[in-house]
């Protein structure tokens, strides 16, 4: 069974940074792409990162684009994003996405087979 588990949210103060982890269990992760979700109160889920099956190959949005960074490390079956210069339009529940069948990093969250329950991050300004 697959599992995707985050971890790292919290409560941080505008220009802070945070680090979430999404450990993934089940299957061998180097194999899929692997995604960030958020999604605000009222709003849909927003892509705001994605990787490749090689860890050289990123995708962001503008909106988080200089701020975010998304890492993996296939030993550990992990990927993280680093946040930084977090901003209060930034709170979300944020959620990790893996699918094995893409092609390639797409940012519809529809796409994505598996998906983990979610780290709550809130910026105060």
């Amino acid at each position: 069974q697959v599992q995707l588990i985050e971890s790292g949210g919290g409560l941080v103060q505008a220009g802070g940074f945070l680090r979430l982890s999404c450990a993934a269990s089940g299957r061998t992760f180097n194999n899929a792409i692997m995604a960030w979700f958020r999604q605000a109160p009222g709003k849909e889920r927003e892509f705001v990162a994605g990787m490749g099956r090689s860890s050289g190959n990123t995708y962001y949005p503008d909106s988080v684009k200089g701020r975010f960074t998304m890492s993996r490390d296939n030993a550990k079956n992990t990927v993280y994003l680093q946040m930084n210069s977090l901003k209060p339009e930034d709170t979300a529940v944020y959620y990790c996405a893996a699918d094995f069948r893409l092609g390639g990093i797409i940012t519809t969250a529809s796409l994505y087979d598996f998906w983990g329950q979610g780290t709550q991050v809130t910026v105060s300004s």
